[in-house]
């Protein structure tokens, strides 16, 4: 599949931060939602485009995988790419010290299709996920 992403740049607030002056293991998976609503808009279907459709996306998986510490006042970047959509939507992430490159987080989600009236999980994405990745892989 070609690659679909998004990037979103952050400055660590101080808000995040635990005693140690890093960031709360907690508020990586904040950092993911920030990437992940820039990634879907590239594909006009962010959250109101999904109630729109009529389907809710729950996350029903989410990994990360620690490997440095982003610390108060550090400018990051995280990105986001597509990695499945047929079947469910799964979303690969990267956390990034903006300046030196450094990799410090990475992770990925999984969310499925739930039919908003019936409240039925799909097993597969409905047409309103599908042809909008064909349209912007098709331009890509």
């Amino acid at each position: 599949m070609h690659r679909i992403n998004a990037e979103v740049e952050i400055e660590v607030p101080f808000h995040d931060i635990d005693i140690m002056s890093v960031a709360w293991h907690g508020h990586y998976v904040k950092y993911f939602e920030i990437a992940r609503c820039a990634l879907l808009r590239r594909i006009d279907y962010d959250v109101p485009q999904m109630r729109d459709s009529g389907y809710m996306w729950p996350v029903v998986d989410c990994h990360l995988k620690y490997i440095r510490p982003a610390r108060y006042a550090q400018h990051i970047v995280v990105r986001a790419h597509f990695m499945e959509y047929e079947n469910r939507l799964k979303i690969g992430y990267e956390i990034r010290d903006r300046d030196s490159g450094e990799r410090l987080t990475r992770g990925s989600t999984v969310q499925v299709a739930v039919e908003g009236r019936s409240g039925e999980m799909q097993f597969v994405s409905p047409p309103a996920l599908t042809e909008r990745m064909e349209k912007a892989l098709s331009c890509s």
